[in-house]
């Protein structure tokens, strides 16, 4: 498991829109994964909140979003889903809020959202 400075690192890299290597992906989804299956369906959410809305791969949107409701440790976020497809930067903006959640796990909620679905996906591309 990374430390709290290897995801910072990892974090301030993403912020800049910078790809991580696919190892350190695949290592943020299993710790991403596990943190997800012990929440439950109805998960209570710490307020006050920010919730922040579909964003469908807008990658500056989500950047525009963290910058204006503060500092992921110094404010609980609720993102509602639909993180993929539309923009051009799926990836980035799923990774981004995927070692959000690592890192400020009781701070970061996320749903999964329709365009999350594989019949989505499959119709719209990810």
């Amino acid at each position: 498991m990374p430390s709290q400075g290897d995801l910072d690192r990892q974090i301030e890299h993403l912020m800049e829109c910078k790809p991580l290597p696919e190892a350190e992906v695949r290592a943020l989804c299993d710790q991403a994964r596990a943190i997800l299956a012990e929440e439950w369906n109805v998960q209570p959410v710490k307020c006050p909140v920010t919730v922040c809305g579909h964003i469908h791969g807008q990658f500056y949107d989500l950047i525009e979003l963290l910058k204006i409701g503060g500092n992921a440790p110094d404010t609980n976020y609720l993102f509602m889903g639909d993180y993929v497809d539309r923009g051009y930067y799926s990836v980035e903006t799923v990774t981004l809020l995927v070692a959000l959640k690592v890192r400020y796990r009781d701070r970061i909620t996320i749903l999964r959202g329709n365009h999350e679905s594989r019949q989505i996906t499959q119709v719209y591309g990810f």
